[in-house]
């Protein structure tokens, strides 16, 4: 499986603007054979709770059936965060594009107590992408909540992969977490971060892979937008590229 990490710099607020870095970026990713892309925290709208209500959008929004028309022709699976509208309030999300299957939702289940006052919680524990199991799915503060980690591994996953929206001292603890769940559990571990301004404050990219040992594998740079394509059976960086 190679999966590939999008490090985007958002532009507040403006889906329109952000789904199209999206959609060039994933092309570049299918150009170097990827078989997943995924995205920073609510990486359509920028990572901004005060506008979530604003914002707050649906799994079924005409807007991203780019999306799928993208990943059906191209067998490639898409992860993008956004935020979504449920009956009883708004989740932070990740909109799971897949070849020929219905769009999914994992919807970030532990929530930082500053995001509590615009968000609710998801109702499963922890997400999954793809036949089986094998790949699973964190949400920014979720990697550091023990359990979450936990639960991927106890049920089978080989690989995990959180989506965040970090400072640089945010940053510097999710890496050294990042590296213990890989040495803890056996599993390959990736973060994608983005860059620039994100809720008033700077966020650090620094989007990374490590091996099942904790070894890091590659990482990309604190201020671009890029890709880093990591071969998770050969532990490989097949592409690492800054724009």
């Amino acid at each position: 499986m190679k999966h590939c990490l999008a490090q985007t710099k958002p532009v507040k607020g403006d889906i329109t603007a952000n789904t199209s870095r999206h959609l060039a970026l994933i092309e570049a990713a299918i150009a170097n054979g990827a078989d997943t892309i995924f995205f920073p925290e609510l990486s359509l709208t920028g990572y901004e709770p005060a506008l979530a209500k604003e914002l707050a959008t649906t799994a079924g929004d005409n807007r991203f059936a780019v999306f799928q028309k993208t990943s059906d022709a191209n067998n490639i699976a898409i992860g993008i965060g956004a935020p979504v509208r449920k009956e009883d309030g708004i989740t932070i999300s990740l909109l799971l594009f897949q070849p020929h299957k219905p769009v999914e939702t994992y919807a970030k289940h532990y929530l930082h107590p500053d995001e509590e006052a615009f968000f609710i919680s998801g109702s499963t524990t922890t997400g999954t992408i793809g036949e089986n199991t094998g790949t699973a799915l964190a949400i920014c503060y979720e990697l550091s909540v023990p359990a979450h980690a936990e639960a991927a591994y106890l049920a089978g996953a080989h690989t995990y992969i959180a989506s965040v929206a970090k400072t640089a001292e945010g940053m510097n603890k999710a890496a050294e977490r990042m590296a213990q769940i890989a040495r803890q559990y056996g599993m390959a571990t990736l973060l994608v971060n983005c860059v620039g301004l994100c809720d008033g404050v700077v966020c650090d990219g620094r989007s990374s892979a490590w091996n099942k040992k904790g070894e890091l594998l590659g990482q990309l740079d604190c201020h671009s937008e890029g890709l880093l394509l990591v071969d998770i059976a050969t532990q490989e960086v097949l592409l690492k590229t800054v724009r």
